[in-house]
């Protein structure tokens, strides 16, 4: 049964606008429009709205998700297993800050005592478990360029970036049943390396050389294939595929 734009928004709780604009910029144009010009979304358009939404809720930009949606290869099945473990990955993090709150009121009412350790429980700005690992590989010179780059950055930018990045890793994520080799693998992996090179400067050796570490170390492996069993694999494919390109 066809919805009405306004019935859409009353349901979905967005407002009209919202809509209007999805449909403006082609992530999600009704399936009818009346001759008198309303728009009427069906229950696949639904479907869609609540995929965009699912991204919305975990940060990614509007043209990120028209790229990863609108790909031949995109399955929505599989998004949606990501998706759930983003968002759960999210509500642990929340569950500790929640918790946290509550010690700190507790313990400004003097209830209890907390350490200093524990008043910053839930916290993580770093997103890069894995420092100490690059220093001992690339010199504390190179790692320490890369935290000035990202230090020197409002917050509001440092989130845009740690975005851009799960939204790098999701599309990726939905290619990695193809071949490393593909155009479409070859243009999400060039995101991959000019993302990089924002915080950093990596030659195409270095580039596939990073690609081979994500499979070595099972921690890179672990981390990376939380957006999908393989991902590491498919990056250090595609990633030598492109750095061998690049020297050419």
């Amino acid at each position: 049964m066809s919805m009405r734009v306004k019935e859409v928004a009353e349901l979905v709780g967005i407002s009209l606008r919202t809509l209007h604009h999805y449909d403006e910029i082609g992530l999600l144009a009704p399936d009818e429009t009346t001759d008198a010009g309303y728009r009427l979304y069906s229950d696949a358009n639904l479907e869609t709205l609540q995929q965009i939404l699912f991204f919305k809720e975990l940060d990614f930009p509007l043209k990120k998700i028209k790229e990863i949606m609108s790909s031949p290869v995109f399955d929505r099945e599989k998004a949606m297993e990501l998706h759930r473990k983003l968002l759960m990955e999210k509500r642990s993090r929340i569950d500790a800050m929640i918790a946290t709150i509550e010690k700190t009121v507790r313990h400004a009412r003097g209830e209890i005592q907390m350490t200093n350790k524990e008043k910053f429980e839930g916290f993580d700005f770093s997103r890069t478990p894995y420092e100490q690992e690059a220093r001992e590989r690339w010199g504390d010179e190179a790692v320490d360029e890369a935290n000035a780059k990202v230090g020197g950055l409002s917050k509001d930018k440092q989130q845009e970036i740690s975005d851009e990045m799960n939204a790098i890793y999701f599309k990726l994520a939905t290619l990695r049943g193809g071949s490393p080799e593909s155009e479409e693998a070859q243009v999400a992996i060039k995101e991959w390396y000019d993302f990089l090179n924002q915080m950093g400067s990596y030659s195409p050796e270095a580039f596939k050389a990073l690609g081979q570490m994500y499979v070595d170390d099972e921690r890179f492996t672990a981390n990376i294939d939380q957006f999908g069993e393989g991902l590491a694999v498919f990056m250090r494919d595609a990633m030598a595929v492109y750095a061998d390109k690049s020297k050419n």
